[in-house]
């Protein structure tokens, strides 16, 4: 009997099960093969634009990608550093052998944790509650939790032209059977597809013909709590290509021959947008000239090369000729061919924003079986998921981080509002608050919570307490010593306007062509501050009016979030709403009036029929 069963060993499966274990439960993880727990089947980065802050969100809530991250990386910069500090992320090129390493290092090493190698096919259900998971084997192992983390493995198809063949990514056998056991509960069960491009003998590639791409000449970290376990120099090249007039060529001539535009067709999943198929792009975006294309490592210990932005379902013959046709791979050798995998997924909408399962009690699910993309959203799902498995177990409320909080909050808002038609993939447009969810302050916005629930040790808590003291510390002697005329003579060597009046320095740091190193030639900083607390003062100085102003709409956001709509509602006796608000209303079941107004399908008509019907049947005046 253990209390959670985490059913996957993907990046999602990995941090639930840390979660759950660390916060004191009895855990169980099934893994078809225990060699593949936290693998990276597709390219062996971390972080990325939007997605970078995520994995700093996990850290400061006490899981495992960043700390892991860190350990394994080839490779590390910062994205968009030339933008303002909304858009600014980490991407890391992480080792595909030492990642997958670490973390089952991780794993073993943890107690109240169990790995056990095994295929569930079906759950333990006693009156829509589920208590527990049974084998491909017939073996049944009880449990107060289920927590599903699948992946791609439900029903797993891997096609490549005209062949379609039941397996996993790794020519593993799939999950065949759960997610039609879960369909017979009343779950809806929808298909989606990805895919992953061809990987290249490095000694064969001619890097001459492409651009060279260096990681950052500073130490960086995604952990808020280890120092850099690699030198500057040790860092790993990626290179920059492109696609050429005879690459599209070659897929329009045989585009019949590709598993998506013909040589299958019976395909029904739906692929990711945001990362589409090389011959999406050449069909889709016919004006474009030419696709720009990484070569990008996956390990220090061997040498296949990653060709991200390639991949496709042709034929071996036709990647050949594709592959051939891209500077500087005209004689590259083939190590591993490209594919699309097809597979089952739970449609998300079904979750409450806890994760749970509206239909199964004590089901949850995370990862790219709640239809999302990408090692991150799987992770961040996985911890999340753990965490309210864990709460719920101690009677406690869920933790619910909000749409101004975490992108976290952003994407399971997303999945569980407004569901999916494709792999969902986190954008840094999706986040309304973006310059409030920045990759330098995830520590400042989370760390409380995963303290709270008992992921954040005190030493780590007091480290955060610190770090604020000091922040407003450095805010409060800006804000304090002021700068007169007389010292104008420096101010011009500073390359600023002088002074009519006396000024703070606070005040004289919001000019664009000043910043903290000119503030620092004036001698009346009387302290040395760490470079982390110092970028906290300028961003929160030089954005103070924007933030201020995000800060107030997120605040609008909240109150309609604290308008809470009862469990208990039944949209069909609210008279005057449109038949296709009711059936939305119905499908998503909105906790307040902040979630339903972000349904799509729900117009603002019909939140004030709503309101109006709140306000007499329920709650009154007050609820105004």
């Amino acid at each position: 009997m253990y209390e959670v069963i985490i059913v996957g060993g993907g990046h999602a499966g990995c941090e639930a099960s840390l979660a759950c274990s660390r916060m004191g439960h009895k855990t169980l993880l099934i893994t078809g093969n225990i060699n593949n727990i936290a693998d990276m089947p597709c390219n062996p980065s971390i972080g990325g634009s939007a997605k970078g802050i995520v994995v700093r969100e996990i850290d400061a809530l006490g899981g495992e990608m960043g700390i892991n991250a860190d350990k394994s990386l080839i490779q590390i910069k910062m994205l968009n550093v030339g933008k303002g500090p909304a858009v600014q992320s980490l991407r890391a090129q992480a080792d595909k052998i030492t990642y997958p390493q670490e973390m089952l290092k991780t794993l073993q090493n943890q107690d109240n944790l169990t790995i056990k190698e095994g295929m569930v096919e079906n759950l333990i259900v006693d009156n829509s509650k589920v208590n527990g998971v049974i084998l491909d084997n017939g073996e049944k192992i009880e449990s107060k939790i289920v927590i599903l983390t699948t992946g791609t493995y439900l029903k797993a198809d891997i096609m490549v032209g005209d062949t379609r063949t039941r397996q996993g990514p790794h020519g593993e056998k799939p999950s065949n059977h759960l997610s039609d056991n879960l369909k017979n509960y009343g779950l809806q069960i929808i298909r989606l597809k990805t895919g992953t491009p061809q990987r290249i003998d490095r000694n064969s590639i001619d890097f001459s013909k492409a651009k060279e791409e260096n990681g950052d000449s500073n130490t960086l970290t995604f952990s808020y709590d280890e120092e850099a376990k690699y030198k500057i120099e040790d860092q790993i090249s990626c290179y920059l290509t492109y696609t050429t007039e005879e690459t599209h060529k070659i897929i329009r001539e045989n585009l019949n021959k590709s598993s998506m535009y013909g040589g299958l067709d019976d395909i029904t999943g739906v692929g990711p947008r945001y990362c589409p198929s090389i011959e999406d792009k050449v069909v889709r975006f016919k004006d474009k000239e030419r696709h720009q294309l990484f070569l990008e490592p996956e390990s220090r210990y061997y040498d296949d090369i990653y060709i991200q932005g390639f991949s496709t379902s042709m034929p071996h013959d036709i990647q050949e000729k594709m592959v051939h046709s891209l500077p500087g791979l005209e004689h590259a050798k083939i190590l591993k061919y490209a594919y699309a995998i097809e597979y089952d997924a739970i449609y998300p909408t079904q979750m409450k924003l806890s994760l749970e399962n509206k239909i199964l009690e004590n089901l949850f699910t995370a990862g790219q079986i709640n239809g999302t993309s990408g090692y991150e959203e799987a992770a961040c799902q996985g911890l999340m998921a753990g965490i309210n498995a864990s709460l719920k177990l101690e009677g406690k409320k869920p933790l619910i981080l909000k749409r101004n909080e975490a992108y976290i909050g952003v994407l399971i808002d997303d999945l569980v509002t407004k569901g999916i038609r494709d792999p969902y993939r986190l954008l840094t447009s999706r986040a309304e608050y973006r310059l409030l969810l920045r990759n330098d302050n995830a520590d400042l916005r989370l760390r409380k919570y995963g303290h709270e629930v008992g992921l954040i040790n005190e030493q780590k808590y007091n480290k955060l307490i610190d770090k604020e003291n000091q922040i407003r510390e450095l805010e409060d002697k800006l804000k304090s010593i002021k700068i007169t005329p007389s010292s104008n003579d420096i101010l011009e060597n500073l390359g600023t306007t002088p002074l009519k009046d006396g000024i703070t320095l606070y005040d004289l740091l919001r000019r664009p062509e000043i910043t903290y190193d000119k503030i620092l030639k004036l001698n009346m900083i009387d302290k040395n501050y760490d470079l982390e607390i110092i970028n906290q003062v300028v961003i929160n100085c030089k954005y103070e009016g924007y933030i201020k102003k995000a800060t107030k709409e997120a605040e609008k956001m909240l109150e309609l979030d604290n308008k809470i709509i009862p469990e208990d509602i039944d949209y069909n006796n609210i008279k005057n709403i449109a038949s296709e608000a009711r059936q939305k209303l119905n499908e998503v079941r909105p906790t307040s009036i902040g979630q339903a107004i972000r349904i799509s399908g729900v117009n603002p008509s019909d939140i004030s029929i709503l309101m109006v019907y709140l306000k007499k049947e329920y709650y009154g005046k007050k609820y105004f």
